[in-house]
């Protein structure tokens, strides 16, 4: 594997997220972690380091080094996301991934938020029934 690895600290932070949520597993991609729900890859978390890997780095504008994530999201929170700039970034590979660079800025309330939307929207409905929502 080329490219260097998600810091640990970033990795236990979103594992607590994400395995908070119903049928969620952690797996090792072809970079970086993800977390899956059903074999649908609802967040990955990827390292970017001398614009590697390359479709990472144009999609976030920098050569890094640095930590992002991509999610699913829904309109209107995909157009929003996407047209918000720093820290969030569109990625070309699919019409519904947001991706958002992680650093000591990052609000981790939302990154909450976003990553548990992400599962809502690719989890069978059965299981989005069993996480907890705000009304």
């Amino acid at each position: 594997m080329t490219g260097r690895e998600v810091p640990a600290d970033v990795v236990e932070r979103l594992r607590a997220i994400c395995l908070a949520l119903p049928e969620a597993y952690q797996e090792q991609a072809w970079t970086g972690t993800r977390w899956c729900v059903r074999k649908k890859t609802f967040a990955h978390a990827v390292v970017i380091d001398a614009g590697w890997p390359p479709a990472y780095a144009r999609a976030a504008g920098t050569d890094g080094p640095a930590c992002v994530i991509t999610f699913r999201s829904e309109p209107p929170e995909l157009d929003v996301l996407g047209s918000s700039g720093h820290p969030f970034f569109r990625p070309p590979w699919a019409p519904d991934i947001v991706g958002m660079q992680l650093d000591e800025g990052t609000d981790w309330t939302e990154v909450r938020e976003l990553l548990t939307d992400s599962y809502c929207t690719l989890a069978p409905q059965k299981l989005v029934a069993l996480v907890p929502r705000p009304t």
